[in-house]
């Protein structure tokens, strides 16, 4: 029996990636609903394709003129009209998956609802735990929604775990498991090998040109300045219950070794793979069984060599700034999260040089101040409203 699946961002990577698992498993899952940025040709041809019963764009204009296509191409599709229709999509009682892979802080209410009723929740949206971890889990905790990560390097990691690590995600303990340590690989980007005096000439272009993987521009960047490994470490720590010396970040520029957990006996165990996307999410998918991702197995014999390389903060002063927000406070991990959005977007429309994202970051963390309780979601909303406020400016003293 086919599951019914909504994917919230369903025209970036993330959204393209799942397409491709349901093209190898027509008639495993059904494609209940989709949501979209901007991308309005994108969005009509999943509609063309996939048939879902409903759609919506986040942005107004877009969404009209999908209504009006949908409308002129007579396509089985709904296209909703209401500002909460992508929450509200998410927590149908027809729907079992929700692929929560919006980019951003945007897509931390969605996929929280999604959370809230209960649903099996697809996680590629790190920015969730980024912002509101402790909420996050403890809310999937009270509703019983199952939460399985998408992140490649997550994913690995919870393919190595034992079942009972698996099924209590959030509120486990590692060291009780055996477990000493988990081992987040990161490729280092395209600048893992460049002088670091060359950086702050790297343009837009040279920083989302990815060796390995085919991603967003936001998300590429994010992995030249390594923060993305940084958001990644701290939802390790969300989703894992770690302690500082339970996270190691490891160099490993094949992209091979997804990552890694170390055991008290001195076993490690690796989840390897080609790099795309469709393996963790044909997993998330058919948890806890297999299916065919679409994905050739690796060939060992044209691998070559696999080389491992210590972090060099010098060189990602971004990794080091989330690495310290981890243990500080959810607020500060919030605040990195926002400031780092701004920080991005001001050195992709070229107002920032990309060695000023780190600056901009860091600003905005020495200005942060505690303006209540931090299991209050409200609260966390609203210190991320005034790190884009102080990015904002921060960015704006810089271009000025």
């Amino acid at each position: 029996m086919s599951k019914n699946l909504v994917i919230l961002g369903a025209t970036g990577s993330i959204g393209c990636s799942t397409l491709k698992v349901l093209r190898e498993n027509p008639n495993s899952y059904f494609l209940y609903g989709v949501t979209g940025g901007k991308n309005v040709a994108s969005m009509v041809d999943i509609c063309r394709e996939f048939a879902p019963k409903y759609a919506v764009m986040a942005d107004d204009e877009s969404n009209q003129q999908l209504r009006r296509m949908v409308h002129d191409l007579a396509l089985s599709c709904e296209v909703l009209n209401d500002q909460n229709a992508i929450a509200q999509l998410a927590v149908e009682p027809e729907v079992e998956l929700v692929m929560a892979a919006i980019v951003g802080a945007a897509g931390l209410l969605p996929t929280l609802a999604a959370v809230k009723a209960g649903k099996t929740v697809l996680l590629a949206n790190k920015e969730a735990l980024v912002m509101s971890g402790a909420i996050f889990m403890d809310a999937a905790r009270q509703s019983g929604a199952r939460i399985l990560p998408v992140d490649s390097e997550h994913n690995a990691i919870f393919q190595c775990m034992p079942d009972n690590i698996q099924q209590s995600l959030g509120h486990c303990d590692l060291a009780d498991s055996g477990i000493s340590k988990i081992l987040l690989t990161g490729s280092g980007g395209p600048f893992r090998y460049s002088d670091v005096a060359s950086l702050s000439a790297v343009t837009p272009a040279q920083a989302c040109a990815h060796p390995n993987w085919s991603m967003g521009k936001k998300i590429s960047v994010d992995s030249a300045t390594m923060m993305n490994k940084g958001l990644e470490y701290i939802e390790a720590k969300r989703l894992f219950n770690t302690q500082p010396k339970q996270i190691d970040v490891i160099i490993h520029p094949q992209s091979i070794i997804h990552s890694m957990v170390q055991y008290c006996d001195g076993s490690v165990l690796a989840q390897m793979g080609e790099p795309d996307m469709a393996t963790p999410i044909a997993h998330v998918m058919a948890y806890p069984n297999r299916q065919v991702s679409g994905v050739q197995p690796l060939d060992f014999f044209s691998i070559g060599e696999l080389s491992f390389i210590p972090p060099d903060y010098a060189r990602y002063p971004c990794l080091k700034l989330a690495v310290d927000a981890c243990y500080d406070s959810q607020t500060a991990t919030t605040c990195l999260n926002a400031a780092n959005e701004i920080a991005v977007a001001a050195f992709l429309s070229g107002r920032i040089k990309f060695t000023q994202i780190a600056e901009v970051v860091a600003s905005c963390l020495d200005k942060l101040s505690y303006i209540g309780l931090e299991t209050e979601l409200s609260v966390l909303l609203e210190v991320d409203k005034r790190a884009r406020m102080h990015a904002d400016a921060a960015v704006k003293r810089i271009f000025a």
